[in-house]
């Protein structure tokens, strides 16, 4: 779990997936391989490591990576680790499914006078429409900030769950701060 809305969605990503990532180091650096279209230069750059290294990788003449480098090296598989499968979950959430949410994180807001607009820790989980899911993907591919995804889904979430999508608390707007802990699923 994780206070970051970009790790939430990856975490997200990775409950659609249809096999688990490569277990040993020469298998991993062999799919990054593959998905750098061969080029070991690239490999490389995206490991923080030395072309010669990779070869020595991919021939199995290194088998344990140090520990940074284990972390890594599994980061970047994930990453990349069944497009396709990612793709369509994707998709399907924002046409149709949406996402739901589960956070821990301080809710505050501002109201009309005379409402308690203290901010305090809150659990809420909540299922959020295709809308605000597309939303988000679409923020996310085009390299939006931490902020920015954070404003969508407190948008997503002040319309849901505490508007009640419009049939009360209509001037209301909702502060997300103090994320303990984020979770998507789609």
């Amino acid at each position: 779990m994780s206070g970051n809305i970009e790790d939430g969605l990856a975490q997200a990503d990775e409950h659609n997936f249809t096999r688990p990532i490569p277990k040993s180091a020469q298998a991993r650096v062999k799919f990054l391989l593959k998905s750098e279209k061969n080029s070991v230069k690239a490999v490389a750059q995206r490991l923080g490591i030395s072309p010669r290294t990779v070869e020595r990788y991919l021939k199995g003449q290194i088998k344990t990576p140090r520990p940074e480098l284990a972390r890594r090296l599994e980061t970047e598989v994930r990453k990349s680790w069944q497009p396709l499968v990612r793709k369509r979950a994707r998709a399907k959430a924002a046409k149709s499914t949406g996402l739901v949410v589960e956070t821990r994180a301080r809710f505050g807001f501002t109201a009309a006078p005379g409402t308690t607009d203290d901010g305090r820790m809150r659990r809420i989980t909540q299922h959020l429409p295709p809308e605000y899911a597309s939303r988000l993907f679409a923020a996310q591919e085009a390299g939006a900030t931490e902020a920015e995804l954070r404003h969508i889904t407190a948008q997503g979430l002040q319309d849901v769950y505490f508007r009640d999508q419009g049939s009360r608390a209509s001037g209301l707007l909702v502060d997300f701060t103090d994320i303990d802990y984020i979770d998507f699923d789609f």
